[in-house]
């Protein structure tokens, strides 16, 4: 197996503007992405660090603004390859796709912001690429969301997504989980659906 790292939209926006992280904890996650790219480093795993870029005019990740600005603990660490896009996954409109293929990338780690929206994007495309994907659970985050079809707050709508993740797109693990078997070059188990189902029925 060959892994890479995907850092997707570590920006100022999700902490200081207008989306703060509600859960996990915007700081814990943070630390637990860092710990990821630093792991990564030290393992040989290629890092890719993604932005999401909207036009001047926009409320959320105004492009040039400080909410568009990598937090500078991500800005300032050593990654192989910055991807700027304008939707959810970071494989739309993107080089991604063709350069992780480039490089015999088989299995995709994600962390990053956030959890339902560019995460989960990003993990179904890469799932549906034929990559093999891990979701780090305490390195992604989200906010609560309340619309028409109702309110969930951040910790379900984060946990929703974990569980949903497992059952069939994406190995969830902890950061630390992540890194054991990176250190071991193991891959990470994913439950699937079937057993994520008789689960419920025992």
């Amino acid at each position: 197996m060959k892994r890479a790292l995907i850092v997707i939209d570590v920006q100022n926006e999700y902490f200081t503007g207008a989306l703060p992280i509600a859960h996990p904890p915007r700081e814990e996650s943070l630390a637990n992405v860092l710990t990821a790219m630093d792991t990564a480093r030290a393992h040989g795993v290629p890092v890719v660090v993604v932005r999401h870029t909207a036009p001047a005019s926009s409320p959320i990740f105004a492009s040039g603004g400080h909410g568009w600005e990598l937090r500078e603990e991500v800005a300032g660490r050593p990654y192989d390859h910055l991807v700027d896009k304008a939707r959810a996954s970071a494989f739309t409109g993107t080089d991604l796709g063709e350069w992780l293929e480039a490089r015999g990338i088989d299995t995709l780690t994600v962390a990053g912001y956030m959890t339902q929206n560019c995460d989960e994007s990003t993990a179904r495309d890469a799932f549906h690429r034929g990559l093999s994907v891990e979701f780090l659970a305490d390195a992604t985050g989200t906010v609560a969301l309340s619309n028409r079809a109702g309110s969930l707050t951040a910790r379900q709508v984060h946990e929703h997504v974990l569980v949903v993740m497992d059952s069939n797109f994406a190995s969830v693990a902890t950061t630390a989980d992540w890194a054991a078997a990176v250190r071991a070059g193991e891959p990470l188990p994913l439950t699937g659906i079937w057993a994520s189902t008789r689960r419920t029925t025992a």
